[in-house]
């Protein structure tokens, strides 16, 4: 019951939790999101849809596999980008706990 007290801090494993649901939860619940939008709004989900599909077949076949390239090479640097946020986040706190204790 350190941390009642405040004697110990609990940042670390609330900061790893937050990561994990950031990195994992985050991306499946705005794609789900997205299709309830679609779903509810259905103007909404009818341009979304002639759009992508419009787009979609005016693209050759090399462009098809660039844009699914830079969406996975944007996906990951995302991924990287908080990656790293929670990393400096969870050294300053370590770096905390060293100066302190």
């Amino acid at each position: 019951m350190e941390f009642l007290s405040f004697d110990h801090f609990i940042a670390i494993p609330v900061l790893i939790g937050f990561y994990y649901i950031g990195a994992v939860v985050c991306p499946v619940v705005m794609w789900r999101c997205l299709r309830w939008l679609a779903r509810k709004y259905p103007l909404l989900g009818e341009l979304q849809h002639q759009g992508q599909t419009a787009f979609w077949h005016l693209l050759p076949t090399a462009a098809k596999w660039r844009m699914v390239a830079l969406f996975t090479v944007m996906f990951l640097f995302g991924e990287l980008l908080w990656r790293l946020l929670f990393e400096f986040m969870i050294g300053y706190m370590q770096m905390h706990d060293a100066l302190v204790y």
